[in-house]
């Protein structure tokens, strides 16, 4: 089976249709309310953060999958995540879903919703009330990409995907958004995501396939290491592709696997090549452990280091600061039977200095925008990769700044 990309994002998708306004949220009048609909009324799964300290968005969000079987569209606001806003935020959110609901004509439960932005501020809910109406009345086929504009922040570029495939011939779409460039790490980071496919699925099996999928992809990203308030990976599919409905692992749930992981990583690589100040993009890669659980440990360790992000932001092939990180992970491991790659060139081995590094080669890695860094720990078939970005002036000034 062959995946193949296509335009269109999320509006790839049949039966989606999408659209993003500037409802004055953000003074700079840029787009900050998106909304995504499905027609016929999807199967719906979502992915949340994992943070104690969520977002009444998040938890309306949370209870309306757990209410309805499906959904038929998705609000989402930049400029203000409504976090930390008490009893006041809660309502304002339910009553955005009401507005959207009623302006679409579906049921409230059938709407999610999300949101982005500073926390602990009210939302200016005069804008919602007068944007709402006219957004639900610009949804098109080819609006994907308005949305994707509507829910960034300090992104600098939109994020879309969308691949196909077909299958005992039926052709399948997957498409999506996301936005993210700051607090990114693992367990869902400052993100959100939205994705849709027009295949015919049990929603039982699509939250554990989106599940998945996010545990290879959005949760194998660090900017920073923090982790946010509002994020989500929402997924829809509203059975257009005319499959039989998938209600058991095999052949045809794989296929769909395989599509949905190629998104959502598609996306996830995205919000690492835009992170807050990044100039570099970088794959932290660790084989040799006992478990793959253990490779991730030791990347993410790595990855989440000031001195190794700096280094590489110098560019200074640094490699002491990567070992010694390694060694900080929980994970037993003899440094001595280690070797360490920047792309092709062994610059450590047996916990030493490699004696004959090509030095012109490594100065050239160096300069790179996208850097592969291969750790072997030992012989274990544990093996995982964390995709990471320097750290850079830039990111300091962004969140020295971010409310003022």
């Amino acid at each position: 089976m062959k995946i193949n990309p296509i335009k269109g994002g999320i509006t790839a998708v049949k039966g989606i249709t999408a659209a993003g306004i500037s409802c004055g949220i953000k003074k700079t009048g840029k787009k900050d309310l998106a909304l995504v609909r499905s027609n016929p009324p999807a199967v719906a799964a979502g992915v949340f953060t994992t943070n104690i300290v969520v977002a009444s968005s998040v938890r309306v969000c949370r209870e309306n999958l757990s209410r309805s079987e499906k959904a038929q569209a998705i609000i989402a606001n930049s400029g203000n995540a409504n976090a930390c806003t008490g009893e006041q935020g809660l309502e304002n959110t339910v009553e955005i879903i009401r507005l959207a609901a009623a302006s679409l004509g579906v049921p409230p439960e059938s709407v999610l919703i999300a949101s982005t932005g500073i926390i602990g501020v009210q939302l200016p809910m005069e804008c919602f009330r007068k944007g709402i109406p006219d957004l639900a009345g610009r949804l098109h086929e080819e609006g994907g990409s308005e949305a994707a504009q509507a829910v960034m922040t300090t992104d600098l570029v939109p994020k879309e995907c969308a691949v196909e495939y077909e299958f005992r011939g039926k052709k399948i779409t997957v498409g999506g958004m996301a936005k993210g460039s700051g607090m990114i790490q693992p367990d869902m980071a400052t993100m959100l995501a939205f994705i849709a496919s027009d295949i015919s699925i049990e929603k039982k099996l699509l939250q554990k396939v989106l599940k998945e999928a996010v545990d290879v992809s959005f949760n194998r990203i660090t900017v920073d290491g923090e982790t946010s308030t509002n994020d989500m990976v929402v997924c829809l599919a509203n059975g257009l592709a005319g499959n039989s409905e998938i209600r058991e692992e095999g052949e045809e749930l794989d296929a769909f696997r395989w599509a949905l992981e190629t998104v959502c990583l598609d996306l996830a690589k995205a919000i690492v090549r835009d992170g807050e100040g990044a100039t570099k993009f970088i794959e932290i890669r660790v084989t040799g452990t006992g478990t793959d659980s253990e490779a991730e440990r030791i990347a993410r360790r790595i990855a989440n280091s000031m001195l190794v992000k700096t280094a590489f932001f110098g560019k200074d092939p640094n490699w002491g600061r990567i070992l010694a990180a390694a060694g900080t992970a929980g994970v037993a491991f003899d440094p001595d039977g280690s070797e360490l790659f920047f792309e092709d060139v062994k610059i450590m081995e047996k916990g030493c200095p490699s004696a004959d590094v090509d030095k012109a080669s490594l100065k050239k890695i160096m300069e790179q925008k996208e850097i592969n860094v291969l750790l072997r720990v030992g012989r274990g078939e544990g093996t995982a990769s964390i995709f990471t970005t320097d750290l850079s002036h830039g990111y300091v000034r962004i969140n020295a700044e971010y409310t003022t």
